[in-house]
């Protein structure tokens, strides 16, 4: 990488020119040598591969199947409508998946289309994609970095690399030859693609392009990592599986046991065929796409776009957050928060860039205060950055550091451009590495002054005086400690804290004795805040059984105060730097990894090495990032969450979901539509199963007891078809439960149907059987034709079940207590559900195809009691359950 080489050695092994850069006709050599400086794309899916995608699970198969055979047995109707839920469903997923991946090429952020090189002895701009090894760059603020680059010169120059390490503050970058084992963090000599400059300038000459490159490098490891499949996906399938077993047997052995009481074989074979599609869910997985779909529009307008389908319940099972810090739990964005000024310290307020704010000394304001206006004055004529707005938002130029501090003063009314024009820049001695401060001298009214800012402990010792009760008086060996105990307090807080002085001087003063005698005027100290809502995201976290984890490169005392301070780090738990992870065995990390909440200083590798390590222990693990060095543990995660403002290109296509705001808060709410959606897809499968319980029931004591078909072949599809097509899809719009937030993450090895679940649908499905065999046998006895007791089973069934559809709004809440009618949808499924029975019941076309004959009004006032009673159970086991947990 030649960080460990002197830069005449890197010039003389890449054969180039510091002066005269590559010749344009070298430049075209290497550039078929090397190739053109751009990654190498994941290959896209096509477009009918995305399509066919959506048809792989094995439910989708079995229901495939039950159409061919429905059709083969002449049986159109039914045979149209279970293809035409399986396509839509397919429709509807591919158009979703689709459109994710065209908002995601908006979201892209650009990498420096040009950039400045010298060639043939020229300074010229060239495409970035052009560029080569040995090209000799020019960089200055506000540049993005195009290729890995060894520094040739660094002027004051700082780079914010984290995209690439995750340190939120830029780094002091430096000439200077490095050991080999230095870590590439800390490889100050070298600039690396994808980061940028922030400050100062500087010469390189570039040593790797494309997937040459650190960035290249990461991306690579991408192609190593397999995408596993969702568990919904899995649950999905197993509950396929099962249910197609399931129903094969059940079907099969009544068929049989018709046969041998009598029945006709064939009328056997087509009953058999019609319970079997009637208990498989043909509506599944339209109605688990359309819930999937309406959760992904839901999470759109709370900032979260959804890439795959399947991945919003995954986030709902989440049971761990690997979060990094920088702009995802912090802001991004330094802040002055501490004014250390008159031998006073002040708390400041405000938020971000937005220059409102106030300065309070205990629980009073300060303002007008002369002291504080020299300080804020101070830092910002000592300064690069500039404040601007576009749109009502609020933005720096420049490096952060500076930002914060025009920031702090524009909250004080000082603006920067007004204060320039009072006090016109006559000169400056730059920042530098080794002298830790930067000097200004400003012309003014009553003279020319210089102005300074840097490392406390510089700036101390450059005052002989300091500025205090309005009068300079002498900076004593006390007053110097006692402002050295304010710095190490501060620093104890994690904040980054700078000096200030200034001093009048001779017009014709060198610049290099400006800095001497100078009035120490104070301290400001700074942080990258924590963002307001994320401490209440992270306590939500922990209610609702979720551990949040911080990954970051940032240094361990930062992340450690960081943590403590939103509730990440708990009593108890560890802190593991990337060094010392590296020190651990696999089998020595994995005995203690469920106890470390903070990761700071690590590496790519480091990341992916903790996500696999919480993955082998069972835990379902969602990974966010933004920069290439997130990319790989994002794909590797179960649910992989990028940045949509600040993340690369790379962490983009690495991830499942994007959030469009950066925010951690988004991510909580994402959770909550996930469980949700999980919640209403159980529900569906619950109230699904009871038909089919009661279905096989009815027609086996019918045949067993009396040898007779209580409902024919044509009405069992037709109660499949109507009963499970409207109302589970308003099912799927059901909103989410009261505490739905404080219930633990379902487990990754539960299935979609749970003990409790398959008892209750097993209780309602043989409570509507033993409805439906008490008509059988009353009618029987009571010598009632059998089209008549056919049609009143057959009615009282799609009746019972309209009641049941309201016990699944909720496994536990009472539909009274969640309100009639907050579901509207259900309303409307259910009404519409009702009249197509009555269509059935008595419309003569309709009589015909379904041999119903018409129900007397004596009739409905049985079927409704009976129907109701459905309702009436589970709320009265919902109303002990309620009074028990209570």
């Amino acid at each position: 990488m030649y960080y460990d080489e002197a830069a005449d050695a890197v010039l003389k092994t890449l054969n180039t020119s510091e002066e005269t850069g590559l010749s344009s006709e070298e430049a075209e050599k290497r550039l078929d040598k090397y190739g053109k400086n751009e990654l190498k794309e994941e290959e896209k899916t096509s477009v009918v591969k995305l399509f066919l995608s959506q048809f792989k699970s094995f439910l989708i198969i079995i229901l495939i199947a039950a159409a061919l055979v429905s059709a083969f047995l002449g049986e159109f109707v039914d045979a149209f409508v279970i293809l035409f839920t399986v396509i839509l469903a397919g429709v509807l997923g591919f158009v979703q998946e689709y459109r994710a991946e065209e908002s995601i090429k908006l979201l892209k952020s650009l990498t420096s289309p040009e950039a400045l090189v010298v060639r043939d002895g020229k300074e010229v701009k060239v495409l970035s994609s052009l560029l080569v090894p040995g090209d000799i760059l020019l960089l200055q603020a506000g540049d993005r970095i195009p290729a890995d680059a060894r520094l040739l010169e660094a002027l004051s120059l700082q780079i914010d690399e984290s995209s690439l390490t995750g340190e939120s503050v830029p780094v002091e970058k430096s000439t200077a030859i490095y050991p080999p084992e230095t870590p590439q963090p800390d490889r100050k000599n070298i600039a690396y693609t994808g980061t940028s400059v922030t400050y100062g300038r500087g010469k390189a000459v570039i040593t790797a392009t494309g997937m040459s490159t650190a960035f290249g490098k990461l991306a690579g490891l991408l192609e190593d990592i397999e995408r596993e499949r969702t568990p919904l996906q899995e649950k999905l399938d197993q509950f396929g599986r099962w249910l197609g077993t399931a129903t094969l047997i059940v079907v099969a052995f009544v068929a049989i046991l018709g046969i041998i009481e009598g029945f006709d074989p064939f009328e056997m074979f087509l009953w058999g065929v019609a319970l079997a599609v009637a208990a498989i869910p043909e509506a599944l997985p339209a109605v688990v796409t359309v819930g999937l779909a309406l959760g992904v529009r839901r999470m759109v307008k709370r900032h979260a776009l959804v890439r795959k389908l399947p991945s919003v319940e995954t986030l709902g099972s989440t049971n761990i957050i690997c979060t990094d810090k920088t702009g995802t739990l912090t802001q991004n964005k330094m802040t002055v928060e501490k004014v250390y000024v008159n031998g006073t310290l002040l708390k400041v307020t405000g938020e971000g860039y937005k220059p409102t704010g106030d300065f309070f000394n205990g629980d009073k304001p300060v303002s007008e205060d002369i002291h504080l206006h020299r300080l804020l004055a101070t830092g910002t004529l000592c300064n690069d950055a500039g404040l601007v707005e576009n749109e009502g938002v609020w933005d720096i130029t420049g490096d952060p550091t500076e930002g914060a501090l025009v920031v702090a003063a524009a909250k004080e009314g000082i603006w920067k451009n007004a204060l320039e024009e009072k006090h016109e820049r006559k000169g400056e001695v730059p920042f530098s590495s080794e002298r830790k401060m930067m000097t200004t001298l400003n012309s003014s009214e009553d003279g020319l002054y210089a102005y300074s800012k840097g490392a406390p402990e510089v700036i101390l010792a450059s005052c002989t005086k300091i500025f205090l009760e309005g009068h300079e008086e002498e900076l004593t060996p006390e007053r110097k400690q006692e402002i050295l105990n304010v710095v190490n307090d501060l620093a104890n807080q994690t904040l980054r804290v700078m000096g200030f002085a200034y001093r009048k001087v001779p017009e014709d003063i060198l610049y290099e004795e400006a800095e001497k005698e100078m009035v120490f005027s104070g301290l400001m100290g700074m942080r990258d805040p924590p963002r307001e809502e994320v401490k209440l995201g992270i306590a939500t976290c922990t209610s609702a059984g979720i551990r949040t984890i911080m990954i970051t490169g940032d240094h361990k005392t930062t992340a450690f105060a960081i943590a403590r301070e939103l509730g990440i780090f708990r009593e108890g738990d560890l802190v593991l730097t990337g060094t010392e992870l590296e020190a651990l065995s696999d089998r020595e990390f994995e005995e203690i990894v469920e106890k470390v909440s903070v990761y700071a200083r690590v590496y790519p590798e480091h990341k992916l090495r903790v996500v696999e390590a919480l993955k082998k222990k069972g835990y379902i693990v969602a990974m966010t990032g933004d920069g290439v060095n997130d990319a790989p543990a994002l794909k590797a995660a179960d649910m992989g969450i990028a940045m949509g403002i600040t993340g690369t290109d790379v962490s983009k296509e690495a991830s499942s979901m994007i959030l469009t705001d950066d925010n951690f808060a988004s991510i909580v709410s994402a959770v909550e539509e996930g469980r949700n959606i999980l919640k209403n897809i159980k529900n569906f499968i619950a109230y699904g199963l009871t038909c089919h319980i009661g279905l096989v029931f009815i027609v086996l004591v019918g045949v067993l007891a009396w040898h007779t078909l209580p409902v024919i072949a044509v009405q069992i599809l037709w109660i499949n078809l109507i009963t499970d097509g409207l109302p589970p899809m308003a099912l799927s719009m059901e909103a989410p439960d009261r505490g739905l937030m404080k219930q633990k993450p379902t487990k990754a090895k539960e299935g979609l149907v749970s003990r409790r679940m398959l008892l209750t649908s097993l209780g309602l499905g043989t409570l509507i059987a033993v409805q439906s065999i008490w008509v059988l046998y009353e009618s029987l006895n009571n010598g009632v034709s059998l089209p008549k007791i056919q049609t009143l089973i057959f009615t009282l069934v799609v009746i019972s079940l309209m009641f049941n559809a309201f016990n699944w709004r909720s496994e536990r809440y009472s539909v009274f207590s969640l309100g009639i009618f907050t579901n509207r949808s259900l309303i409307y499924a259910v009404l519409s559900t009702v009249i197509l029975q009555l269509a059935a019941v008595y419309v003569p076309i309709m009589q015909t195809a379904f041999r119903t004959v018409p129900l007397s009004l004596s009739d409905w006032a049985m079927i409704i009691p009976l129907a109701s009673t459905t309702l009436i159970a589970m709320e009265f086991m919902k109303y002990l359950e309620w009074r028990i947990h209570r």
